[in-house]
């Protein structure tokens, strides 16, 4: 891709993508801009990198659509004291833009393949306060909590509350909940020891994550 077309291209992602879809937050808007997610794709995928659209990955995998990703970003408002879990690395992008907000992120993937490709992409954007590990997601990483911010880059069935248990007092999930075609953008906050508040405020479609249990579909 020529840099004029990658340039235009990021452009129309942020004007009529993201901007459209309610993601406002000007340092959001300017992390967009400067992350070239085209160095975050296959090379087979390149000219999609931009587009609207879930981009494939290896094992079945997929990126999330740029407007997902920005306005879960938003909406966690990250700060730069932010320890984090994200759970399902994929090409590492949306590892990149956390990194780029926080303190520190670490992220799980179960394929390995992914691992390596997303630790190169990383790499190669210079990022390095972000650690890429391979692991089940399911169970996040308990003995590195707790975390400020778990983001779930993935749908679910419901969030476990094995995860609820690892963020901090104060501290907030983010994930794609629900069985298709309902899905929700869900944010937890932990708001003491023992309580959790929990909203939904916007309507979305994610990949599936690996690993985490389906409602049954028995009735009775």
């Amino acid at each position: 891709m020529p840099n004029i077309n990658v340039q235009k291209a990021r452009f129309n992602m942020i004007e009529q993508q993201i901007r459209p879809w309610n993601v406002l937050d000007t340092g959001v808007l300017a992390l967009l801009a400067s992350v070239r997610r085209d160095d975050f794709v296959a090379d087979a995928h390149k000219a999609l990198a931009y587009a609207d659209l879930e981009i494939p990955l290896a094992g079945g995998q997929s990126m999330l659509a740029p407007r997902l990703e920005a306005r879960l970003l938003q909406d966690l408002a990250v700060q730069k004291t932010d320890k984090v879990l994200e759970i399902g690395t994929g090409s590492g992008f949306m590892t990149a833009l956390l990194a780029h907000k926080a303190a520190s992120v670490l992220s799980l993937e179960l394929n390995s393949e992914l691992v390596a490709f997303a630790q190169n992409n990383l790499q190669k954007a210079g990022i390095s306060n972000a650690q890429v590990r391979q692991g089940d997601g399911s169970q996040g990483a308990a003995s590195e909590g707790p975390f400020d911010v778990i983001v779930l880059s993935g749908s679910v069935a419901d969030v476990p509350h094995n995860l609820l248990e690892q963020l901090k007092v104060g501290g907030r999930l983010a994930a794609v909940v629900g069985d298709e075609p309902f899905t929700c953008a869900t944010f937890v906050t932990r708001t003491s020891a023992t309580d959790f508040r929990t909203t939904q405020p916007w309507e979305c479609g994610a990949p599936r994550l690996q690993n985490f249990a389906e409602k049954s579909r028995f009735t009775f």
